[in-house]
């Protein structure tokens, strides 16, 4: 097996190139690089009002890398509903180091009086680009919220550009579009000269502007 390396990850990441496990007790990689990716235009999100009501209620604590190996335990997790998994022992190896490197981030959406972990995500920051690798819900809207939150946290942030590799339903009502690999790899480019800074605190009140300039963004009805 060709010997990945974080740095060989983060330069991957930057021409446009992610890897997957094709299971989760695989130690194998495969290199993906979509002609369709989907991206989430930051300037212009399109986000569902019963959402941003939801959001801007606080019922559950926002926070960023508070159990970054966790998260992604949590996102690996079978369910039901998903009975396989491309996070495997090994991508959770690599994405560890690049977390400890400060290139890798979750946004955890915690109970406020337990502290339990009820959903969020977790991706790739390099430079002016956060690349989106995995997201769970364990109570109603987590997942969306945390999404809601990391827009918001990148908006403040400085960052261009939020790749979610693939459009599926679920981000579509959040405003995920797919674009072509020439356009993808002009806005990558283009990330790539920038210096975007992670903000770190993903609280309510840490990103109450920027959440409340999406909340009068034109939504999407009361559903979502």
């Amino acid at each position: 097996m060709e010997h990945i390396t974080s740095e060989l990850l983060l330069r991957a990441y930057g021409m446009g190139v992610f890897p997957m496990a094709p299971d989760s007790q695989s130690d194998e990689l495969e290199w993906f690089c979509p002609q369709e990716r989907g991206i989430i235009p930051l300037e212009t999100p399109a986000l569902p009002r019963r959402l941003m009501r939801t959001v801007m209620a606080g019922q559950y604590r926002l926070c960023s890398d508070e159990d970054f190996d966790g998260m992604m335990l949590a996102c690996a997790q079978m369910t039901p509903s998903r009975t396989e998994t491309w996070i495997s022992g090994r991508i959770r190896q690599l994405y560890g180091e690049l977390h400890r490197q400060g290139h890798a981030h979750s946004v955890e959406v915690r109970d406020r009086e337990s502290c339990a972990l009820v959903g969020g995500l977790y991706g790739v920051s390099l430079r002016g680009a956060f690349f989106g690798e995995s997201m769970v819900s364990r109570v109603r809207d987590a997942s969306k919220m945390a999404l809601v939150h990391l827009m918001a946290a990148l908006r403040q942030g400085g960052y261009s550009l939020l790749d979610t590799q693939y459009v599926t339903p679920h981000l579509a009502s959040l405003g995920c579009v797919g674009v072509s690999s020439a356009t993808y790899g002009r806005k990558l480019a283009a990330a790539m000269q920038e210096e975007a800074r992670w903000p770190g605190d993903v609280s309510l009140e840490a990103l109450r502007p920027e959440l409340e300039r999406l909340a009068e963004r034109p939504g999407k009805g009361t559903g979502g």
